[in-house]
């Protein structure tokens, strides 16, 4: 709803693919899945409460230009001095914010948890394939892979998340899980 009312259109997000793993084949599996991708910008965002860590969340290369578009419903904007890129990137850390507090601050919300965010940063225009090295993430730790889908109802823009969390974070969340589940039994 917070996106829909800052660019006038319906985001559609697609039932997300979970997939729990070490970090240390997160390398492996980010290349594997954001192959059709040459060039990607990425909106990093942590997150900290019983369920902590950091969120990736990856666009395809012009995926900001396609957002600043969506944003000026083709009219001129008002701050032609602007370069394109200052846009794109402060278009894509907003969308990115948005779309990140959605997705984790839902289900935080749902396992009663509360979350707090650190500002977004990006890394814009990056080859898919340098994007995630090896020493980024303790090995030890495990990443929870939200693969989604998102679209606009006037535009396409797609993406994946990527939810890298400690061993830590994993135990509370299973348990929240199963206290989760048990309600509905």
């Amino acid at each position: 709803a917070d996106l829909a009312d800052i660019i006038d259109t319906h985001v559609v997000l697609s039932v997300p693919y979970i997939r729990i793993m070490h970090v240390s084949g997160l390398q492996d599996y980010f290349r594997d899945h954001v192959k059709d991708y040459k060039n990607i910008s990425i909106v990093e965002q942590k997150f900290r409460g019983r369920f902590k860590g950091d969120a990736l969340l990856v666009f395809s290369a012009g995926a900001g230009r396609e957002l600043v578009n969506m944003l000026q419903h083709e009219e001129k904007s008002g701050f032609e001095s602007d370069p394109v890129d200052i846009l794109e990137r402060e278009t894509l850390m907003e969308v990115g914010n948005i779309l990140i507090g959605a997705c984790v601050g839902k289900i935080a919300e749902l396992l009663k948890d509360v979350i707090t965010y650190t500002p977004p940063m990006i890394i814009m225009e990056k080859y898919s394939c340098d994007a995630i090295y090896d020493s980024q993430y303790n090995p030890d730790g495990t990443a929870i892979v939200l693969k989604t889908d998102f679209s606009f109802d006037n535009g396409n823009v797609s993406g994946f998340l990527f939810i890298v969390t400690s061993q830590e974070s994993i135990i509370w969340l299973k348990d929240a899980l199963r206290i989760f589940i048990e309600k509905y039994e």
